[in-house]
């Protein structure tokens, strides 16, 4: 699936290349008039319907995202075919939604609105301003977010929750990652795949071997890798150029892994079978051996909470007492154990023990970092309430065990869900009714 932020990116782009030339050349120049072709339907999915607006919108946004990146367009006719088929599957996924009784409310869709302004540097106004230099264009985008967030959301509570990672498996991982003295090598890969129905017949299976075959040579004469999974991959990320992005031997099909290793730096595999077809991979590039250095502070603290005997403004004047007394002289332990509401770091005298980044309120932080180890801070307010903090010390720890086991984990679960969301899809289209249009009947 697109990303949020290159959704946001091929949006302006195409809305910014699709503004009137008329009035970008001469605001006070007369309309142009234009015939716009008739919409007709080019698609029947279950009870929808797609029609061949949305067809070409897609095929814009398609286009400009592939000329963003400097990729090479195939025939329109193949672009179309492509394009044609991932607004299937959006619309079938859309209609799972619906029959479920999911949606995207407008609270949960402005949210994410903000988000993407942020991301951007750009306020919600700017953001819209952008936007509306196209007709109806904010409006539009809106809408297709609501509808990537709807998606997103069915597909984590269709296979994203079902998908579970024991610390079994990540040991086991880990050990086969170590054994091949690959623990930190990443790879870039490109890939095609030709698929295969459910309960394929042998000649349809003799079928997808051959064009498969026919694509593979095509390759190996030279033919662009990208353009080629453009116009042929059945994968989800045909309309990306195949590129699955950097990957570790543990985020990807097992059935990859051992081509992989006789593959150089811009190499493409032979037909690599699977359940459901024939993959091609390219390697595009590799990379390894990166530490995770965290940066931690050894900090202690005294907090005071309002309650109904102490209001926020007395607390204020409480913490100004315990600071005048720390300043004097006073032990911070003894007066933390006395004083601190935080009852958990209170028993050992406000101690917070090592704290990373991000992991207390942004005030607390802030304060935090600005002391040298000894210092005492000045009261500083957050959401739970006034504190006063000391900074015993600061370190850079090498925590490449922590995030290497965290990353494994993580890359498991990604593994298992690209390969139970291609299962699910295929499902999903294998079970509707689609009949394809052509012209205007």
């Amino acid at each position: 699936m697109m990303t949020f932020r290159s959704l946001f990116a091929v949006a302006l782009l195409t809305l910014l290349a699709g503004l009137p030339a008329a009035r970008a050349a001469d605001p006070g120049a007369p309309p142009v008039t234009h015939h716009e072709p008739l919409n007709h339907i080019v698609a029947i999915v279950n009870d929808g319907i797609i029609v061949s607006s949305e067809l070409d919108n897609a095929v814009r946004n398609v286009t400009a995202q592939l000329q963003q990146k400097g990729t090479e367009l195939p025939p329109r006719d193949v672009l179309e075919k492509q394009v044609l088929e991932r607004l299937v599957l959006e619309k079938l996924q859309l209609e799972l939604a619906a029959a479920n009784g999911m949606t995207i409310d407008d609270s949960t869709l402005n949210d994410e609105l903000q988000k993407l302004a942020r991301q951007n540097n750009l306020t919600l106004s700017e953001f819209r301003a952008v936007l509306e230099q196209g007709d109806s264009s904010y409006n539009d985008f809106r809408e297709s977010l609501r509808k990537q967030l709807l998606i997103q959301e069915l597909r984590r509570q269709m296979v994203a929750s079902r998908i579970k990672v024991t610390d079994l498996e990540v040991d086991n991982l880990q050990a086969m990652m170590k054994a091949s003295g690959k623990s930190d090598v990443e790879y870039h890969l490109a890939h095609i795949l030709v698929n295969i129905p459910e309960a394929a017949s042998p000649q349809q299976i003799q079928a997808a071997e051959k064009r498969a075959n026919d694509i593979l040579q095509r390759i190996r004469a030279g033919a662009d890798f990208t353009g080629i999974a453009i116009a042929e991959s059945d994968a989800q990320t045909a309309l990306e150029g195949g590129d699955l992005g950097w990957r570790n031997l543990a985020q990807m099909p097992e059935l990859f892994i051992e081509p992989l290793k006789t593959l150089q730096v811009g190499g493409v595999s032979g037909l690599i079978r699977s359940p459901g077809g024939f993959h091609i991979i390219k390697l595009l590039e590799k990379r390894g051996d990166e530490r995770h250095i965290m940066h931690q502070t050894h900090v202690r603290h005294i907090l005071l909470k309002a309650d109904t005997l102490h209001s926020d403004e007395d607390n204020h004047t409480r913490i100004l007492q315990l600071e005048q007394r720390l300043r004097a002289g006073e032990d911070f332990e003894t007066l933390a154990r006395a004083n601190s509401q935080d009852t958990m770091s209170a028993a050992r005298g406000g101690d917070l023990g090592w704290v990373s980044a991000g992991e207390t309120a942004p005030a607390f932080e802030a304060a935090m970092n600005r002391l040298s180890p000894g210092e005492i801070s000045p009261p500083v307010k957050t959401r739970f309430g006034w504190h006063i903090l000391q900074v015993l010390d600061h370190r850079d720890q090498d925590n490449t065990e922590e995030f290497e086991r965290n990353r494994v984990r993580n890359l498991i679960r990604e593994r298992k869900y690209d390969e139970e969301l291609l299962l699910w899809l295929r499902r999903l289209r294998d079970e509707a009714y689609v009949e394809y249009r052509t012209g205007s009947d």
